[in-house]
């Protein structure tokens, strides 16, 4: 009895693998067709029916919930292997920059996720708690190394990075804003002392013009 309880409880591998299939062309479909792109594109990619992905997701907004719960989970999990890289900022860095294709896809779902969270309070409170606690524990280790400002917060880091997705809304916006979060990390740098008064000292080009 207890064996046939747990066939009939625990997806089989097959559906576990359609599912993941599924969200993963989900995440392509959308970050390139945007909210409205169609589910049977969805299907094609997976290599499923479209039956098959009605089966997993009854709903429009199902997917894009479940799309967007499985890349926070991915980024705690990034998260928690970068720990242990050699650069703390560098860890940070690369976090960051992993976030701007997770902000991409959330770009493509932004109406329907609106709905979504309109309804769902818990899911906020999910992706606000993982993505807090991820970037959280990369910024205290580059802090606890003397390698990063200990005056900025894990809020203000997410800020900024929506910040810059979402001012920036043209064809290739990627690139761009990837080459800004390199300025921001490295801004907040700690400076060796010594370098940060040479810096002080140098006159930049503007007020090398002014005195002209």
């Amino acid at each position: 009895m207890d064996d046939q309880t747990d066939q009939i409880r625990k997806p089989r591998a097959d559906a576990v693998r359609n599912r993941e299939r599924v969200l993963e062309a989900a995440k392509v479909v959308f970050n390139a067709g945007g909210p409205e792109a169609s589910l049977e594109a969805v299907a094609k990619r997976a290599g499923v029916g479209i039956g098959t992905l009605y089966r997993h997701f009854p709903t429009r907004e199902d997917l894009f919930e479940a799309v967007y719960r499985r890349e926070v989970e991915q980024l705690s999990e990034l998260a928690e292997q970068l720990k242990n890289a050699e650069d703390p900022v560098d860890a940070l860095r690369r976090w960051l920059r992993s976030n701007v294709e997770f902000v991409a896809t959330k770009k493509g779902m932004s109406a329907a996720l609106a709905l979504t969270f309109q309804s769902s309070s818990e899911l906020a409170a999910f992706s606000m708690d993982r993505l807090t606690r991820a970037i959280g524990s990369l910024l205290d280790r580059a802090v606890a190394a003397g390698q990063m400002r200990g005056d900025v917060s894990p809020e203000d880091l997410l800020r900024a990075l929506v910040g810059m997705c979402y001012m920036h809304d043209q064809p290739g916006w990627q690139s761009s804003v990837l080459r800004m979060l390199d300025v921001f990390v490295d801004g907040l740098r700690v400076q060796p002392a010594g370098k940060a008064k040479a810096r002080a000292a140098k006159p930049t080009k503007l007020a090398m013009k002014r005195k002209r």
